[in-house]
């Protein structure tokens, strides 16, 4: 039974204005509503903030062909958040967002990107806080290229080059702080989005790096002093072993292993230009280039392991 003057908690009274009144567990539903709502908003927030990868991210690949938005920044020297030493040579790059940037498979992967006033291609650089899924942040240079920069945001198109022609070799750069005890090892110069990177030292087996969000190569526990055999594997199968590769951190160390051709297939051919490689140029301080073999070529236009989102 119900207090006097009091009205029972299913009851919908009429308010000073006559609209009837939402009940007290309606209220209270709504608030609980609210706040979890609230809750979800902020750890998506945080989340994107934080850099975390997308449950379904892959970086462009094979003949898909993307229609978004770009605008454009300057990263000055910095090489972005793939830690590359710094930008390619001709300063054509492009930061992706999120879910295409994927934790940083993307680095070191190209696109042809077409505008208003034509095409480009630029080199996966860096990951655009910004960016949804069907927006990308292209270098000044780049942008330019394809669109007038007072236009400030530009309609686009763009797809992954598959297999593109690059200027030498696979490059090698330990990570510093990288020890016998701890592997970890920046790829370069690959042209594909990498799937895979193992290693071994001398009279062991090859062991599986795990990628890290700055776009390095890791092995827990180590292994051993060198110098190295790493067999990289990108996205559509190829597959490159260089060896002879030291344990000398924050230097460029060139191969002569490659994962592209050297030219484009005729169904993949980009109408730019190749795009200089990411190293620097060869300086003193720079090691001799290793030995390479390529244990299997397998290009095909579709990646291996796609995600089915």
């Amino acid at each position: 039974m119900t207090a006097p003057g009091t009205a029972p908690d299913n009851d919908t009274p009429a308010g000073d204005t006559g609209r009837p009144r939402f009940s007290r567990r309606v209220r209270h539903w709504l608030a609980g509503a609210g706040v979890t709502a609230l809750a979800a908003v902020l750890g998506i927030t945080l989340a994107v903030r934080g850099g975390a990868t997308p449950a379904c991210a892959a970086p462009p690949t094979g003949n898909a062909v993307h229609k978004g938005k770009a605008s454009f920044y300057d990263a000055g020297r910095s090489g972005g958040n793939c830690s590359f030493p710094g930008p390619p040579a001709d300063r054509l790059y492009v930061a992706l967002g999120a879910s295409q940037y994927s934790g940083s498979a993307a680095c070191g992967s190209y696109l042809e990107v077409s505008g208003p006033k034509g095409k480009v291609q630029v080199m996966v650089m860096d990951q655009c806080g910004g960016c949804g899924p069907s927006k990308i942040d292209l270098s000044t240079e780049a942008f330019t290229r394809i669109a007038d920069r007072s236009q400030g945001i530009a309609p686009v198109t763009y797809r992954a080059v598959v297999n593109p022609p690059l200027n030498g070799g696979l490059t090698f750069r330990m990570k510093g702080g990288a020890s016998k005890y701890w592997f970890a090892v920046q790829v370069g110069n690959h042209g594909n989005p990498l799937r895979s990177v193992e290693a071994k030292g001398p009279g062991g087996g090859f062991r599986k790096a795990a990628r890290q969000s700055d776009n390095h190569w890791a092995i827990e526990g180590g292994i051993g002093p060198g110098p190295y055999s790493i067999r990289v594997t990108d996205v559509y199968g190829r597959q490159a072993t260089a060896t002879g590769i030291r344990l000398v951190t924050k230097q460029v160390q060139r191969s002569t292993a490659t994962l592209a051709s050297l030219s484009p297939t005729p169904s993949n051919s980009p109408s730019a230009p190749p795009s200089p490689t990411i190293a620097p140029a060869p300086t003193p301080t720079e090691s001799a280039a290793p030995t390479a073999t390529v244990e299997a070529l397998a290009g095909a236009a579709a990646p291996l392991d796609r995600p089915r989102c």
